[in-house]
């Protein structure tokens, strides 16, 4: 059995950069001037993402990497002694604000669709707060009307793709090629769908027939949830009568701008002052909606050297979460042994977990759980 941590084969540059490779990347959209790269800043903290009263002060996106909170990882770092704790890491990309006609290229039109079409997952920012000083593009504050904007703007651009790659495809399934054929009834579903504006996602089309067509880089397929950009006094409001969709997280940029630029101490005093217990940016409900949303659950590794969270897909096998670590522990997987959380904090580690017989060994069948703790034995 080969604990991977301990392996000295692989050193921890190459683990490091690996697990980067699987990093979630988070897009943050909108119309321009709602807050975006104020929120950005907000969630990352560090960032210097430039926030001006005009449009498309972003034009290169601004990226930002985010540690996942997660209390379990120090929990295990201290009953196994880890020299370090590596949490999973998500990637916040701020793009250039989207205006209307941008699929005909208006605005910075190309160059943000490019940039949404790398991201795993999509939050779009929308303006709730009325401000007579800062420009609204379409001259007045309607969130619904300004998602609606937004989602057709995608549609449009993924229509076009999926036009040009509809005509490419009858050329290929004319020699009768079973798979083009079948692509070209997949790409005809879609294009239909999408001319009565509904979104890939929402469209029945199936994992298998989207994967068939990556390469086509849909961009309504993605993930979507909705960030209301709200004034102080909307922070307690009804979702519904602010005009968003259910599931929205409400955050006011303004009071994070202010945040970003004081003290931990004059932070509280500040809170006080307005009569908050805490910020209004929930950054682990932006995390944990991005996690529910593409289905991802964490595995955690806990040894002498550091204990860490992996990000997977909910229902993946032994062997390709062992791939999530290196390429050649799914190649060479041999037996996972796996103990949930809870019991391997209650046993003290893995020692005692054993003796109580609370370690499974499990083969290439078994599907990972969120918190499960694992050791992969590969040949």
């Amino acid at each position: 059995m080969t604990l991977f941590l301990k392996t000295k084969i692989y050193d921890i540059l190459s683990l490091i950069t690996n697990s980067l490779y699987f990093m979630l990347q988070i897009g943050i959209i909108g119309l321009p001037n709602v807050g975006k790269s104020t929120i950005f800043n907000a969630l990352v903290k560090n960032a210097q993402a430039q926030s001006s009263n005009y449009p498309f002060t972003t034009i290169e996106p601004n990226v930002g990497i985010v540690e996942v909170p997660d209390n379990r990882l120090e929990t295990l770092a201290k009953i196994e002694k880890s020299g370090r704790i590596v949490p999973a890491l998500i990637k916040f990309v701020d793009i250039a604000g989207l205006v209307k006609g941008a699929a005909e290229g208006a605005g910075l039109g190309n160059k943000f669709l490019s940039h949404i079409k790398e991201v795993d997952a999509v939050v779009m920012v929308v303006r709730c707060f009325t401000d007579g000083n800062v420009i609204h593009v379409s001259g007045k504050v309607d969130p619904a009307d300004d998602i609606k904007v937004i989602n057709l703007e995608l549609i449009l651009a993924d229509l076009e793709q999926v036009t040009k790659s509809v005509e490419r495809t009858e050329k290929l399934a004319k020699s009768g090629n079973k798979e083009e054929i079948k692509k070209l009834e997949i790409l005809k579903k879609i294009k239909a769908n999408l001319e009565n504006e509904v979104p890939v996602r929402d469209q029945d089309v199936g994992a298998e027939n989207l994967l068939s067509i990556k390469d086509v880089q849909l961009i309504t397929d993605k993930p979507i949830f909705y960030i209301a950009n709200v004034a102080e006094n909307q922070l307690d409001a009804n979702l519904s009568d602010l005009g968003m969709p259910e599931g929205s997280i409400k955050i006011c940029a303004k009071i994070e701008a202010e945040l970003n630029e004081l003290t931990e101490a004059e932070k509280i005093e500040y809170l006080d002052a307005i009569g908050r217990a805490s910020s209004s940016l929930p950054l682990q409900d932006v995390i944990k909606k991005g996690y529910s949303i593409l289905d991802l659950i964490s595995f955690l590794t806990a040894g002498e050297m550091e204990s860490r969270a992996w990000t997977v897909k909910s229902g993946t096998k032994a062997p390709q979460a062992a791939g999530v670590i290196h390429g050649d522990f799914e190649k060479k997987f041999v037996a996972i042994d796996v103990v949930p959380y809870e019991k391997f904090v209650e046993a003290l580690g893995w020692v005692k977990a054993r003796e109580n017989g609370w370690v499974r060994t499990e083969g290439k069948e078994y599907v990972v759980k969120d918190g499960d703790v694992v050791i992969f034995r590969h040949g």
